[in-house]
């Protein structure tokens, strides 16, 4: 994925639009990791602290949440 630097949406809200489609569509299912901060640095080209922003989104959504030492994992919410 490209991120446009120049338009209205900012990089971290694209990069969570683009994990949450990814979360949604079933490329990241229930209870697998999604990437990690340094892959995503690579993927997406963009800063640490604009990653986490965007995986900050998709914590507030409830869509994924963090378990230490391993990751941050895509929720199973059929287990809710």
């Amino acid at each position: 994925m490209i991120i446009d630097r120049e338009g209205p949406v900012p990089p971290y809200r694209q990069i969570a639009d683009d994990l949450r489609r990814k979360i949604e569509d079933g490329t990241i299912p229930p209870g697998r990791r999604i990437p990690s901060i340094v892959e995503m640095e690579q993927e997406y080209g963009v800063a640490r602290d604009t990653l986490r922003k965007a995986t900050q989104v998709l914590k507030d959504e409830g869509l994924v949440q963090t378990v230490t030492g391993m990751g941050i994992f895509v929720v199973d919410r059929a287990e809710s």
